[in-house]
């Protein structure tokens, strides 16, 4: 290890990713970096530890009534947090079931997304909830809407020397009703299987004028069912059957098979849990 810097804003850390470019490790939480791989502490590297930014950590509802997440919120505060649980109940619901009490106290929400894991427990409900990204790097800020953010296995849109900030949710129409579901090996402590965040809003016709479905697990990278969505607009709950919502989503979801899960039964379960979302989904 080179050095170990721990900076007190984002313009510090910024400057020494640019002064130490290419050989620097970023390190908040460490429940993702530093699992089997405390050998990097040999390597001859340069840590640059975000803990001490107290911009990271903040959480409130801003001005327009959207929640702002600093990258470096822990996910236990989600969990918690009354305005996620009233407003954005999918995050406090994915936030509850990501990894142990005492991992959800150390980890991030921000380093969860740079992870950038396919099975990443909170990446649906940041999708369905249509959430956006502000970054800084070398060049100031910019945002990024987060459904473009993850452009292949374990590849994200950060540049080289760029920081994520924080993670912004527009605020949700009160009669939007919400669902999430992760179907793991175990009830809780389980790498996903599969998950689903789901947004939906029924005009007074009964029908769907807004849909949004995410998943976990069920391709390279978190993925947001667009054909899926933009179909089952306009259309009453007897007018979709599961087979449909099987079909529609060979063109959203490519799974695959590993020691977790075969691919087929990731599928079949992708298309009950849509299913189960349009009869149950809670306002």
């Amino acid at each position: 290890m080179k050095s170990w810097y721990r900076p007190g804003s984002l313009l510090s850390a910024v400057d020494f990713l640019a002064r130490h470019s290419g050989c620097t490790r970023i390190i908040q939480g460490g429940t993702d970096v530093m699992v089997g791989r405390s050998r990097w502490l040999d390597d001859d590297v340069h840590w640059l530890d975000l803990s001490g930014i107290a911009e990271l950590r903040e959480l409130y509802v801003g001005a327009e009534g959207g929640l702002i997440i600093g990258a470096g919120v822990p996910i236990a505060r989600l969990r918690v947090d009354p305005n996620v649980v009233q407003y954005w109940p999918n995050l406090a619901g994915s936030a509850s079931q990501t990894g142990a009490p005492a991992i959800q106290n150390r980890a991030t929400l921000g380093g969860n997304i740079c992870n950038a894991s396919p099975a990443a427990d909170n990446a649906p409900a940041l999708l369905a909830y249509n959430a956006e990204l502000e970054i800084i790097g070398p060049s100031g800020y910019r945002r990024l809407p987060y459904r473009d953010f993850h452009l292949s296995y374990r590849r994200t849109a950060l540049e080289p020397n760029e920081l994520l900030v924080r993670i912004v949710l527009p605020r949700m129409p009160a009669d939007v009703c919400h669902y999430y579901r992760k179907v793991g090996t175990r009830a809780a402590q389980a790498i996903a299987k599969v998950g689903l965040s789901a947004v939906l809003h029924w005009n007074l016709e009964g029908a769907i004028d807004h849909a949004q479905f995410a998943f976990s697990s069920v391709a390279a990278t978190p993925r947001l069912a667009v054909a899926l969505g933009k179909t089952l607009c306009g259309k009453r709950l007897t007018q979709i059957s599961l087979a449909q919502i099987q079909g529609l989503l060979e063109e959203d979801i490519a799974p695959v098979s590993d020691i977790r899960s075969s691919d087929s039964y990731r599928r079949e379960i992708a298309g009950r849990l849509v299913w189960q979302a349009l009869h149950t989904s809670i306002m």
